[in-house]
């Protein structure tokens, strides 16, 4: 939706001097999110369409801004049955009154509806599984304690919040039967990148023998990129770390700070990586690819995704 919002500021009638800005503007766009492949995946087809109607067949600039509107509403209608459908391919793998870790935010207010990694949770509570949800607060921009607890909290799931190094001892105590996170990007070879901590969290799942769950849908899924070595991770600002939820900085003046914005999940810490299409399961270089397939399939023969 916020390349068709910029695209109604271009003031132009001419096609050409309009797809020019409008891919200066998409390039804008793409930047924010360096490691995340869904973006990227979404502004190509807004671009797809833009070019198909005001180059192939000659409509006006006008007519193309409303093409790419109806092709965000499109976007957003699939994002929803999209993620429906993840949650119910999630919601098979655990049973009622489990206790499900989360880690960061991959739920409503980080897609349109339901969420990935929540979508099962949100399932579950539909229908009345009764689930314990544990969140990880998830330092250092607490995307975890800001929107997951107060999404899941406002719409009446048990869940609890944690500090991010408080995982292993839920665990411990066998409160945690599964984990379900989102991810930014799937290599080929079932390696993932989300946000910070997370394969930390997978590790400590790994040793306690508690399933690990990728949910993201097939536009994530980057043939392109062999391995989780390949993907380019973003750094952020280091007084995230030191200074931005304190009354005064809670470190050294000119301390140096890592602050890495993503981590990479390696592939043989992760159960499934839970899609619309089913779960994919190792060795991920194959069932990644059919997962990929029946998406194009699908696109082919006039099905959503």
């Amino acid at each position: 939706m916020g390349i068709y919002v910029l695209s109604r500021e271009i003031d132009t009638k001419d096609f050409e001097v309009f797809y020019k800005r409008f891919c200066e503007y998409k390039e804008f766009l793409d930047s924010a999110r360096p490691t995340a492949v869904n973006l990227s995946w979404a502004l190509r087809r807004m671009e797809k369409v833009a070019v198909k109607a005001g180059r192939e067949e000659g409509k006006s600039v006008a007519a193309v801004k409303e093409i790419l509107r109806l092709e965000a509403q499109n976007i957003r209608e699939e994002d929803i049955r999209v993620c429906r459908r993840i949650g119910e391919n999630g919601l098979a793998l655990v049973k009622p009154g489990d206790g499900i870790l989360t880690h960061c935010n991959a739920g409503q207010l980080a897609t349109i509806k339901y969420g990935t990694a929540t979508a099962p949770i949100y399932l579950g509570q539909e229908r009345g599984y009764g689930f314990r949800v544990y969140a990880d607060e998830t330092r250092p921009l607490l995307q975890g304690a800001r929107l997951t607890a107060y999404e899941l909290h406002s719409a009446g799931v048990d869940v609890t919040l944690l500090c991010d190094n408080m995982s292993a001892s839920v665990m411990a105590k066998g409160l945690v039967n599964a984990v379900f996170v989102g991810c930014d990007r799937v290599a080929a070879n079932g390696d993932t990148a989300n946000k910070i901590g997370t394969s930390v969290v997978a590790a400590v799942a790994k040793h306690y023998g508690v399933p690990l769950y990728v949910c993201a849908p097939t536009s994530t899924i980057d043939l392109e990129t062999p391995t989780g070595a390949q993907i380019r991770i973003e750094e952020r600002p280091g007084e995230e770390v030191t200074q931005m939820w304190y009354r005064e900085p809670m470190a050294p003046e000119g301390i140096k700070v890592y602050n890495p914005a993503f981590d990479v999940t390696d592939h043989d810490l992760i159960e499934g990586i839970v899609t619309e299409y089913g779960v994919a399961r190792a060795p991920y270089t194959e069932s990644l690819q059919k997962m990929k397939q029946d998406a194009l399939s699908a696109t082919s023969g006039g099905g959503n995704e």
